[in-house]
């Protein structure tokens, strides 16, 4: 019962920016955290960026300085700005959602269908 889907990918050049954005929808009051995850062409899904419902945040080395993950005031949608952007950023981005269900007691998790970023030398 938790929607997402992301928006904002496109082409920039290195050093350029870009706005990621995920629209959160269900259950939204339930979950726990969001995060941002990255796949590049041949490579295995990463961690990028994470934020809890307290606003607690996490990045991963490559891109502390550069990235800021955020949410707005209703913690219905997360931001992920990207600066300084460079060739080796370019992948799909994807935003994952956790949040615990009533019915079970269990932690589920989300995922949009990603958006597209690439970034040219």
């Amino acid at each position: 019962q938790v929607q997402l889907v992301e928006s904002g990918g496109g082409l920039v050049q290195a050093g350029g920016s870009l706005r990621l954005s995920c629209a959160a929808s269900g259950r939204i009051f339930s979950i726990s955290a969001m995060g941002w995850y990255r796949q590049a062409p041949g490579k295995q899904r990463e961690l990028v960026a994470t934020i809890t419902s307290g606003g607690s945040t996490n990045y991963a080395d490559s891109v502390k300085g550069r990235f800021t993950i955020s949410r707005d005031n209703a913690k219905n949608t997360v931001h992920l700005q990207m600066n300084s952007l460079k060739p080796e950023d370019t992948a799909v981005y994807y935003c994952n959602a956790e949040r615990f269900s009533i019915a079970t007691a269990r932690r589920e998790y989300y995922w949009g269908q990603g958006t597209q970023v690439t970034v040219s030398s």
